[in-house]
C-alpha cells in the first residue's frame, strides 16, 4: 500500500532529476492511478490506457508542479482530465453504453480471497449499478468516498462551485440508490454498496482492507439536498441539450396593500406584504435567459444584499424544479410561481416595445424594468438592483457552461428547515387535466397534459385535445397544432403550442395570471384583473371588440379553473378545467393526440384569439 507521506522525499528527488527516484515514483503512480481510474471508467482496457497516458503526461509537465506535497492530487487532476476528455459529450449528457454490462471488472489474484467471501449476486448488482451511472456521478462518488476530498477540491476538478459539488454528490447518491433498488437492494444498502465497490476496485488486498465509507461522508447540507432532490438524469440531460430552463420573475411591490392569501401563503410571501420602500431597497432581481431568445423560458432569483456583501441571501428562487421561498431559516416549496401582491403584470427586461407599451397603457404606468437587447448566443444573465438611488440594470453577462453556474445556486443554511407546501401533482411535476363545458349550445369535452416545471416538460410535455359535439377537434401536441372538422379534414394548422396561448404554461415560469395577461397584450387585447373575496382566486377579464372572456384562476394552485365566454353575436359558453392529483389506473383516456398528417403551420397563429374564434364560430 502506498504511503503518501513517505513519498514526499521521493517526489522531491525526482524533481531534481534523480532517474531511479523517478522510476520508483512512476511505479507508485501506476498503482495509485489504476485504482482511481478504474473506479471512474469501470473498464480495465481503458484504465490501462489512461494510466499510461497520465504517467507520460506527468513526465512532460513535472517541472510545472508547484508544491511537492500536492503531487498526488496534481496527478489525480491529470488523470481526471484524461478521463473527461475521453468521454467528451458523454461526460455531461449520457451514461456509458450497457452493451457490455455482463463483463466483469478484472479483479487481481491478490483479491481472490475477498472475491470468494462476497456473495456473487450482490457483487454483480453493485458493479452493474455503478456501471450504469454517468461518468460524472462515478467521479464525484470516488473523490468523496475513496479520496476523502473536501467539496472545495472536488469543485476545482469538476469546474463548478463548492455548492454545485455538494449538489452533484447528492444527485449521484440518489442515482446509485435508485439503481440498486431496481436490482432489489433497498435504501439501506447504499453505504454497504459503496464500501463493497471500493474493496472490489482496490489495487491490493491491503488497500481493500483499509476501505471505509462512513455515513458522515455521505451527508450534504439541507440547501444542497433541496437543490438536487428533484433532479434526475433526464432533467439534467434535457436542461443541457435544449439549453433552456423554465422560470419566471417577480415584480417588486408598488403598493402596500395586503392580500388575504391564507396562513401558508402569508408565511411564504412575507416580504411582499411589507411597505414598498422596504422591499425595493437593497434587493437584486436576476433573470436568466437561454438561447431560445426573448419571450421564451427564463429562470429567476431574488436576492437581499447590502453594499458590503455581508448578510446577503437568496430570498426567492424559481428554477426548472420548483418555486422556493426562504424566510427565517425555513425554506418553503410552493405550488405557485410568484406574482406581485398589487397584481401588476410581470415585466421582463427583454420584453418587446409593443408588448411593454400596451401593458403600460392598460395599467396606466410605465415599466419599472429597463429594456435589454437579447441578441447574441449563449446564456443571457441580467441583474437589476433596487437601492436608495433607484433601480438599475447593473450587470449583463453571457455564459455557455450552464449546468453548474453559480447563478443556479443559493446560499441557504445547511440546517434550514424545509416545508413542502406542494400538492401531489406539483410534487410529481406534471399532471393530466380534463375539460368539460358548452360553447354556443354544443357540448365540449377534452383532455390534456400539463407540466408544472421545466424539468418535467421533456418526458411529460404539454398536449391538448378539445372535442366539440359537431365532431370538430382542436389538437395541440409536440408535432403541431390544428383544427380538424367533422370529416377529418384539417381546416387550420399551426406550430406546436399555439392552443396553449391563452392558457396557463407554468413550465415556462410565470404565474398563470401573468401568462394570460401577457398573451392578451401580445395580441393587443384589453384586460383587467380583480381579486375575488378571500384572495384565493382571481378573475382576468379580456375584451376583444364584442367578445369577452373571463378567466377564473386559482392563485394557490396556479391553474385556470374556468373560462366563461360571451360574444356580440349571442354566442356564449363556459369551459371548466379539472386537474388530476392521482394519475394511476387511468386507462387510455389520456393518450397524446397525433397531428403528423396536418403539419401546415401558418404564418400568423391566432395566439390567445383562438378562444374568441371558438365562441364566434369562426372555424
Amino acid at each position: 500500500m502506498i504511503n503518501y507521506k513517505e513519498h514526499a522525499e521521493l517526489v522531491r528527488k525526482a524533481r531534481l532529476g534523480d532517474k531511479e527516484c523517478l522510476n520508483r515514483l512512476a511505479e507508485a503512480a501506476r498503482v495509485h492511478l489504476r485504482e482511481y481510474v478504474l473506479r471512474l471508467t469501470l473498464r480495465e482496457d481503458l484504465t490501462q490506457d489512461i494510466v499510461q497516458e497520465s504517467i507520460l503526461e506527468m513526465f512532460k509537465v513535472f517541472d510545472k508542479l508547484k508544491r511537492t506535497e500536492k503531487f498526488w492530487s496534481w496527478l489525480d487532476g491529470i488523470a481526471f482530465n484524461k478521463i473527461r476528455s475521453h468521454y467528451g459529450r458523454q461526460w455531461r449528457h449520457k451514461t456509458i453504453s450497457l452493451s457490455d454490462i455482463d463483463r466483469q471488472i478484472a479483479i487481481g489474484d491478490s483479491q481472490s480471497a475477498l472475491a470468494d467471501m462476497v456473495n456473487r449476486e450482490l457483487k454483480q448488482i453493485v458493479l452493474i449499478s455503478m456501471r450504469e451511472l454517468s461518468p460524472r456521478y462515478r467521479a464525484v462518488l470516488t473523490m468523496r468516498c475513496y479520496k476523502d476530498m473536501p467539496y472545495s477540491e472536488i469543485a476545482g476538478l469538476m469546474g463548478c462551485t463548492e455548492f454545485g459539488a455538494q449538489s452533484l454528490f447528492y444527485r449521484a447518491k440518489k442515482a446509485l440508490a435508485k439503481k440498486l433498488s431496481r436490482h432489489g437492494l433497498g435504501k439501506g444498502y447504499l453505504l454497504a454498496a459503496l464500501v463493497l465497490f471500493g474493496k472490489l476496485t482496490a489495487s491490493t488486498e491491503a488497500a481493500a482492507a483499509n476501505i471505509s465509507v462512513t455515513s458522515a461522508t455521505l451527508k450534504v447540507g439541507a440547501a444542497a439536498s433541496l437543490a438536487a432532490m428533484v433532479t434526475s438524469k433526464t432533467a439534467i440531460v434535457s436542461m443541457v441539450t435544449t439549453a433552456a430552463i423554465a422560470g419566471g420573475t417577480i415584480v417588486v411591490t408598488h403598493r402596500t396593500d395586503k392580500i388575504d392569501i391564507g396562513p401558508e401563503r402569508i408565511n411564504a410571501q412575507t416580504s411582499f406584504n411589507t411597505p414598498a420602500r422596504t422591499v425595493e431597497k437593497d434587493m437584486e432581481q436576476c433573470w436568466y435567459f437561454f438561447p431560445e431568445g426573448p419571450g421564451r423560458p427564463v429562470m429567476m432569483r431574488l436576492l437581499n444584499f447590502n453594499a458590503s456583501g455581508k448578510n446577503s441571501f437568496c430570498r426567492n428562487l424559481q428554477n426548472q424544479h420548483a418555486n422556493y421561498y426562504y424566510d427565517k431559516n425555513t425554506i418553503y416549496v410552493n405550488n405557485f410561481r410568484m406574482y406581485s401582491p398589487d397584481l401588476s403584470v410581470a415585466r421582463l427586461p427583454t420584453d418587446g416595445e409593443d408588448l411593454s407599451r400596451f401593458i403600460s397603457q392598460v395599467e396606466g404606468r410605465r415599466a419599472d424594468t429597463e429594456r435589454v437587447s437579447s441578441r447574441g448566443k449563449g446564456l443571457l444573465v441580467i441583474s437589476k438592483r433596487s437601492s436608495e438611488h433607484g433601480d438599475k440594470i447593473w450587470r449583463t453577462d453571457r455564459h455557455f457552461n450552464v449546468l453548474e453556474e453559480e447563478y443556479f445556486q443559493f446560499d441557504w443554511p445547511q440546517d434550514a428547515r424545509i416545508i413542502d407546501n406542494r400538492d401531489e401533482m406539483h410534487k410529481r411535476g406534471w399532471t393530466y387535466f380534463r375539460i368539460t363545458g358548452r360553447v354556443n349550445g354544443q357540448q365540449v369535452s377534452g383532455t390534456g397534459r400539463m407540466p408544472f416545471v421545466y424539468a418535467a416538460s421533456g418526458q411529460s410535455g404539454p398536449w391538448l385535445e378539445i372535442r366539440l359535439e359537431s365532431g370538430t377537434k382542436i389538437v395541440d401536441s409536440a408535432s403541431g397544432a390544428c383544427v380538424i372538422d367533422g370529416s377529418g379534414k384539417a381546416v387550420a394548422a399551426y406550430a406546436a403550442g399555439s392552443f396553449f396561448e391563452g392558457l396557463g404554461r407554468p413550465w415556462m415560469g410565470l404565474h398563470t395570471i401573468d401568462t394570460v395577461r401577457r398573451d392578451a397584450a401580445e395580441k393587443q387585447v384589453w384586460f383587467e384583473i380583480r381579486l375575488l373575496p378571500g384572495g384565493a382566486k382571481a378573475e382576468v377579464v379580456l375584451t376583444q371588440e364584442q367578445t369577452g372572456l373571463v378567466y377564473t384562476i386559482d392563485m394557490e394552485t396556479d391553474v385556470i379553473e374556468k373560462i366563461t365566454f360571451s360574444a356580440g353575436n349571442g354566442g356564449e359558453g363556459e369551459l371548466e378545467f379539472s386537474y388530476l392529483q392521482d394519475i394511476d389506473n387511468l386507462g387510455n383516456e389520456f393518450t397524446r393526440p397525433r397531428t403528423g398528417s396536418y403539419r401546415r403551420p401558418q404564418q400568423n397563429p391566432p395566439g390567445i384569439l383562438w378562444l374568441a374564434k371558438l365562441v364566434n364560430g369562426s372555424w
